[in-house]
């Protein structure tokens, strides 16, 4: 696999690890601030919760477990809030809680979508009510509805012994998207005071808790501060990251070391080069014919006799009276150059040693006559 696809897929896979890993760890807040009292968005309940004090109606956040809220002398209300649709079906511990008198009001209750409009305007003794929704309960009957349609219910009730739940399939009931109705306003507060002196709005499930509950649930220690925020994700995706890039690299932990950049002779990459192609052309005979022809030009100018190529009789003439060596050699090179026919591969090593040591030869006549020439100048 070539290094530039390789890359590409160690980056493929890291980018692929890292969403997986924020689909799986990166917590999700979309949602947990929907119907929050602190919340001052157009899902919160922040305007809601200041018109409820400036009634003067005795009203509570409520930020610790719904197990812990302790029965007083009159009856309580808890109003849960949801950002998600929940389950109509109370858990033994709230349906305990419920049947000692109390209230338990739960907006956001699940419902099926129905085919009525999504927004429209309900009666009700406050005022029109403006709901947006297309969710209602057909299953309630007409004693337990206290704000619906033909569609079905949007607001009603369930008596649970001496107390009763009462259920709204509409997070937003009085959100502060609805400040421009009052009316909205007055009937959730309506729905939260009957028979209750003290109204609490359940602000654990939205992540609110105090400093005993954080304290008791091993909130408050460094370990799960990192545990459960998204710099541990975030931590963990740049771990496997550059583990990814050292294995693409192939390289272990430490400073890089550079590699020395080899110098290219272009001369000798070309003659390899077409050494190559002519050996796999089996073209001896071109080979002899440029390469012989190279030679004996060098040999005449070591012999003094200039830049044409002479008859091979007439230059072993000439070598045999400037160097007084044998002519053998130089013949049966002259001879094989001549012949222009292809030879074997054995052949053309051996014809290329003779025209060594004719080199060698002609190297020494060089250096003679400069040894001569020297003398001759001092």
């Amino acid at each position: 696999m070539k290094r530039s696809n390789r890359l590409a897929w160690m980056g493929a896979i890291a980018l692929a690890a890292i969403v997986l890993l924020s689909l799986i760890a990166a917590p999700n807040n979309t949602k947990i601030n929907t119907g929050s009292t602190y919340n001052r968005a157009s899902d919160g309940y922040g305007a809601w919760y200041a018109f409820m004090q400036q009634q003067g109606i005795s009203i509570k956040r409520w930020q610790k477990p719904f197990s812990d809220i302790q029965p007083e002398n009159s009856p309580i209300t808890v109003l849960q809030i949801s950002g998600y649709p929940r389950e109509r079906i109370l858990d033994s511990q709230e349906r305990e809680w419920v049947e000692k008198g109390n209230t338990l009001v739960i907006l956001g209750a699940g419902a099926r979508v129905t085919e009525a409009e999504f927004s429209t305007m309900q009666k009700s003794p406050q005022g029109n009510i403006k709901i947006d929704t297309r969710r209602r309960y057909k299953k309630a009957n007409s004693k337990q509805v206290d704000l619906g349609d033909r569609f079905g219910a949007v607001v009603w009730e369930e008596n649970y012994n001496k107390g009763k739940v009462i259920f709204s399939t509409t997070p937003y009931l009085a959100a502060n998207a609805y400040q421009d109705y009052l009316s909205n306003f007055k009937y959730l507060a309506s729905l939260v005071t009957v028979k209750s002196n003290t109204v609490f709005v359940d602000e654990y499930i939205h992540g609110y808790k105090d400093a005993d509950v954080r304290k008791k649930e091993r909130e408050g220690d460094l370990s799960s501060f990192f545990a459960k925020t998204p710099l541990f994700p975030i931590l963990v995706q740049v771990g496997i990251l550059l583990l990814v890039l050292i294995w693409a690299q192939n390289r272990r932990f430490g400073k890089p070391v550079a590699l020395d950049t080899p110098i290219i002779d272009n001369s000798e990459a070309y003659i390899q080069a077409l050494a190559g192609v002519l050996q796999k052309a089996d073209t001896t005979d071109f080979v002899v014919q440029m390469v012989g022809k190279q030679e004996q030009l060098q040999l005449q100018k070591a012999l003094g006799l200039g830049q044409i190529l002479l008859e091979r009789q007439a230059l072993i003439n000439f070598w045999i009276e400037k160097t007084g060596a044998s002519a053998a050699e130089l013949d049966a090179v002259l001879k094989l150059q001549s012949r222009k026919q292809p030879i074997s591969e054995q052949e053309l090593l051996s014809w290329l040693g003779k025209w060594r040591s004719l080199r060698e030869i002609q190297n020494s006549l060089v250096l003679s006559v400069a040894e001569v020439k020297l003398k001759i100048k001092n």
